[in-house]
């Protein structure tokens, strides 16, 4: 019989150059992105229902998390004039592009509402900053799935169906997370549903995938990316239980705030971690390769 093949490549290289990123700006980067978006939207809402410290929380975090957002990416781009490059055309086919472009529209709008918020000062703009910042939050918190899924890196290009739903699952946990932490019992109402809804749709993103992808999932269940994945999903439905049993509880609702958080962070540093082990292995770029070429041939 015909042994195994073995997954081999020229001189022992990889098929695909590993991502270069360091973890901590890229990782980082879609965590805090997430968190700021997340946060805007949910903050327009809570003044909306009549949450004003919770509202005034969240403004607040989103431009901390947007800020720190922008400090990771422009850290990993090398020189911050680089960033503004990317504004000297707008290509809707590019989502490093669009996402250039969102950040650009909505920093401003987030730091207008913050800094309303914390001086008192033009009400007017800052009612407007947060409204503009709330329409594009979900935007800024979906962008990067598609920015890493237009990638040739295996488990993250393959993933592009359900990974948009997993980020803002994440995000909205996230955002969840911080209005429990910053907010008092009585205003934690919308915190505590956001929180549970997002890691709910993160579940069942993330469980949708691990069947769709098949051997590209691998790296989501094996070594240092399935371990923080494991640990996301752990402190997520933590947090829910949590947030849903102690809600009377000043001290049971922080530590579930503190946990949603910990999950969003575990979730983004492990997809990262997964989508990188995935494009030092030929195996992910190769099998997938042959599966489809198959499938052609097979329907010609």
């Amino acid at each position: 019989m015909v042994p195994k093949a073995e997954f081999r490549s020229y001189y022992g290289l990889p098929v695909l150059n590993a991502p270069t990123w360091r973890a901590a700006d890229i990782a980082g980067y879609l965590f805090l992105g997430g968190l700021a978006g997340a946060s805007s939207t949910l903050g327009a809402a809570a003044e909306l229902a009549g949450r004003p410290r919770l509202a005034a929380g969240l403004k607040v975090g989103a431009a901390g998390a947007l800020g720190g957002s922008l400090y990771a990416l422009i850290h990993d781009l090398g020189r911050p004039e680089r960033f503004l490059n990317m504004l000297r055309v707008f290509k809707p086919s590019s989502p490093m592009s669009v996402g250039s472009w969102l950040l650009a529209g909505y920093g401003p709008l987030a730091g207008l509402a913050a800094g309303s918020q914390v001086t008192g000062l033009l009400p007017r703009l800052g009612r407007f900053g947060t409204a503009g910042a709330a329409l594009l939050g979900p935007a800024v918190a979906a962008y990067t799935a598609a920015l890493i899924a237009d990638t040739a890196v295996p488990t993250w290009h393959e993933a592009y169906r359900e990974l948009p739903a997993l980020f803002v699952g994440s995000a909205a946990a996230s955002a969840g997370g911080l209005g429990l932490l910053v907010a008092p019992a009585g205003e934690a109402g919308p915190a505590r549903r956001a929180a549970v809804l997002g890691t709910a749709v993160e579940l069942v993103a993330a469980r949708r995938m691990d069947r769709r992808l098949g051997l590209v999932a691998e790296p989501l269940r094996e070594g240092a990316g399935g371990w923080l994945l494991r640990a996301g999903r752990a402190f997520g439905i933590g947090g829910a239980v949590l947030a849903v049993a102690g809600r009377r509880s000043r001290t049971a609702t922080a530590l579930a705030g503190a946990a949603f958080l910990a999950g969003a962070v575990c979730t983004r540093f492990g997809f990262f971690t997964a989508g990188v082990a995935s494009a030092r292995d030929p195996m992910y770029t190769v099998t997938p390769q042959r599966e489809r070429l198959a499938e052609k041939e097979a329907t010609r």
